[in-house]
Parts: C-alpha cells; sequence; structure tokens
C-alpha cells in the first residue's frame, strides 16, 4: 500500500515507511526504519543521535491517520491532544520501530486511537492520541 497516497504529509515529515497490516477504521501495523540520515539528528545530538520522544509520538499518529483514513480527498487529522505517554527505551539511527494503532472511537468530528511502538519485541513507546477530523478546505486559505 502507498503510504503517500493516504497520508498527506511528505519528507521530512513523513514518519512511517511501510504499511504491514490495514483494517480501515479498526487498526494498523507499519513500520518507520531510523537513519541516521534524519535531518533531526544533526542537533538531537551531536555525537549522542536518539530519536526525540515528540516524533515517536509523530509516529503514532501518522500510523492513525492511515487507520482513520484521514488523507481522503475531503479530510485531514490535525492533533487534538496526546495521553498516558509513556517512553520505555532510546531510539537510536538503525533501528526499526513496528508501530500500531487501534481505533478507540470516531465521533462528532474526533478521532482517539492507542498507539504502540516496539523495537525487536520490546516497548518503545505508547500513548493515546486524539485527532479532529478537519476539511481540507480549513487548510487552503491564507493564514491569519
Amino acid at each position: 500500500m502507498d503510504v503517500e497516497r493516504i497520508l498527506p504529509h511528505r519528507y521530512p515529515f513523513l514518519f512511517v515507511d511501510r504499511i504491514l497490516e490495514l483494517e480501515e477504521g479498526k487498526r494498523v501495523v507499519a513500520i518507520k526504519n531510523v537513519s541516521y540520515d534524519e535531518p533531526i539528528f544533526q542537533g538531537h545530538f551531536p555525537g549522542l543521535p536518539l530519536f526525540p520522544g515528540v516524533l515517536q509520538l509523530e509516529c503514532m499518529a501518522q500510523a492513525s491517520g492511515l487507520c482513520m483514513g484521514v488523507g481522503d480527498a475531503d479530510r485531514i487529522g490535525v492533533l487534538a491532544g496526546i495521553e498516558g505517554a509513556r517512553f520505555y527505551r532510546p531510539v537510536r539511527p538503525g533501528d526499526q520501530l513496528r508501530i500500531e494503532a487501534e481505533i478507540l472511537g470516531l465521533r462528532r468530528g474526533f478521532g482517539k486511537a492507542q498507539g504502540k511502538i516496539s523495537c525487536e519485541g520490546e516497548p518503545v513507546a505508547q500513548a493515546t492520541i486524539t485527532f479532529a477530523l478537519r476539511s481540507r478546505a480549513e487548510f487552503q486559505s491564507p493564514a491569519r
């Protein structure tokens, strides 16, 4: 499946490389290969490259967006909340992240998903992600 056909994100802010499993509206399993070439490693941190927790959350959010089908012609998912974020081990270049997201609910223009990341069978991070589902047209007008 083509990640870029579903998600509106592009390099350098696309954090899902491949979809392994997808049940639209229910769950997704995806892969992120963490490379030394990631632009973030120029400053986080020189000599000790660590993939930031906030980008791990973004991996979960993008995977959740794949699952909710937010990249369709009319809607886009906008991050509205993070609950219960936990980080269990550092992520470094060379790691392959397995990202799983399960939709907990969709209601009144909002979606909620449980995300988790593992690497080589070890837990890396988890969080509950809340999205506002908005019309793409809202983002096509000039900034105020």
